[in-house]
């Protein structure tokens, strides 16, 4: 048995994850003003590489929205200024080829070019190295081969929010002025052999898309980039990093980030947290309804996004999240499942807030944060990166409350000290649904109570499929999901 693993882990190398690697200092930055503040402290102390993979870029973007331009400039200008006062500093910039057309970002800079990409040291790239339909879906920043953000944002528009989420802030605005609505997210920021790795892993899929590889950092012994001010939430901690690529003719598929989800939902005991942009994946509802089934099995609490966007998202996602979402209602026999989207007041109405965040959190036990969605083409069709944290010790299982407690206190407006006491009351959904009781809130989706159709709609195969399209794949009979799909690793 591997030293990094023990008897009854959730956490496999090699199975569920691709290594387990030790940071120094963790830290989980909740929402965009604090991930984008932190990450321009971190950008300004760059020597020699800053490599951002993401989903969209959107150069225009202030990372600190509530600063002036004379202070925080847009993002675009930032990274030139940083190239053009350290001649020793290389910025490569790789976004998914297909943004120019699904993104909310601005389409032209990423095609043709913008006055800051200008320089011999800033490179832009379209990343086309995927299959028909497939998304490059990381959201990955990389410093010096020394830190390395993880998580659920791009820098791009409509990304920046407070913990506030008011329901009409002077702040939240587009690049145009324009405002746009409350939305939640989260991000990891590691450093140590956690940051090496995940610096290796974006170099990597850089070396995949472009041919080039990228001259490794000189070490930089004296140097400490972590952001000023910011207190760790865990010390000396094993990070499991999990990823998902699709199978090409070119490389071998990895599905390690589905594997670990589904091991560590099925060895919840007491509860398990998620907050989700979509709950569709068969996979994940397959778990969730044995753990429901079970007499006594956790607690399950999901914060779902409640609004989708474009046509496909509200087609398909929106619709089978509720018929999930029923699917799980029937197998809970014994009142144990929730699904809620958080809210906040806007005169007399509800304002719901967009949750983007992709977390999971099962008992005091397990943390993931990353990019992968709880739906079928994460799974094995998107290119993904989670961060894991498995608790070995006391500290580590306070940090984890700490962050759920965190959390939900942020959703429901209350304090950390009165989830905990309710949590360790009654447990953590029923605890949650007695304190729910404000304006500022979460509110149970129709679907828990109407009775509306439970199958997987029809055209999801093709519309959210789990791996890259063949040909015939649509031609043959609907094998058993339980039986079907094989798993492979790079």
């Amino acid at each position: 048995m591997p030293p990094d693993q023990v008897a009854g882990s959730i956490i496999r190398p090699g199975d569920n994850c691709w290594c387990i690697a030790q940071a120094r200092r963790a830290s989980v930055l909740v929402d965009g003003a604090q991930y984008f503040g932190r990450l321009e402290q971190a950008l300004r102390g760059a020597r020699h590489s800053i490599t951002i993979l993401g989903w969209d870029f959107d150069g225009r973007i202030r990372l600190s929205a509530d600063q002036s331009p004379e202070v925080s400039p847009p993002l675009g200008q930032l990274l030139r200024q940083l190239v053009e006062r350290n001649p020793a500093l290389e910025v490569r910039i790789l976004v998914w080829s297909m943004a120019v057309l699904h993104a909310p970002g601005a389409p032209g800079p990423l095609m043709f070019g913008a006055d800051w990409q200008e320089h011999p040291r800033i490179h832009m790239k379209l990343d086309t190295h995927h299959p028909i339909y497939a998304a490059h879906h990381q959201k990955i920043v990389c410093i010096d081969d020394q830190l390395a953000f993880v998580g659920g944002m791009d820098l791009t528009v409509r990304r920046w929010d407070d913990q506030r989420h008011l329901a009409v802030s002077p702040v939240r605005l587009g690049p145009e002025g324009n405002h746009y609505r409350p939305v939640h997210d989260i991000q990891m920021l590691v450093d140590g052999e956690a940051a090496r790795k995940l610096c290796e892993l974006a170099h990597d899929r850089w070396l995949a898309a472009t041919g080039a590889a990228r001259p490794a950092c000189p070490s930089v012994s004296d140097a400490d980039l972590w952001p000023e001010g910011l207190a760790a939430d865990f010390t000396d901690v094993p990070i499991a990093i999990a990823r998902t690529m699709p199978e090409m003719s070119d490389q071998m598929g990895v599905e390690e980030a589905e594997r670990l989800t589904l091991d560590a939902l099925r060895a919840a005991k007491h509860s398990i947290y998620i907050e989700a942009q979509y709950l569709t994946a068969r996979s994940v509802g397959r778990v969730l309804c044995e753990q429901l089934e079970r007499p006594d099995g956790p607690q399950i609490l999901a914060l779902i996004t409640y609004e989708s966007r474009g046509l496909i998202e509200r087609f398909v996602m929106a619709n089978n999240r509720d018929r999930l979402i029923r699917h799980l209602v029937d197998a809970d026999h014994y009142g144990r499942f929730g699904a809620y989207y958080p809210v906040v007041p806007n005169g007399d109405q509800d304002e719901p807030v967009h949750i983007h965040s992709k977390l999971l959190i099962v008992d005091d036990r397990f943390l993931r944060i990353g990019s992968s969605n709880f739906n079928n083409r994460s799974a094995g069709l998107d290119t993904e990166c989670d961060l894991a944290i498995e608790a070995t010790d006391p500290a580590m299982r306070e940090g984890i409350r700490r962050i759920r407690n965190g959390l939900l206190a942020e959703h429901l407006g209350t304090s950390e000290a009165e989830i905990a006491a309710v949590a360790d009351e009654v447990g953590l959904l029923h605890g949650i649904e007695r304190i729910n009781r404000g304006r500022r809130g979460i509110r149970p989706f129709a679907a828990m109570t109407d009775n509306g159709p439970k199958g997987e709609l029809f055209g999801t195969a093709l519309l959210d499929p789990k791996r890259p399209y063949r040909l015939l794949r649509f031609l043959r009979p609907r094998q058993n999901p339980r039986l079907h799909g094989r798993r492979l690793h790079r």
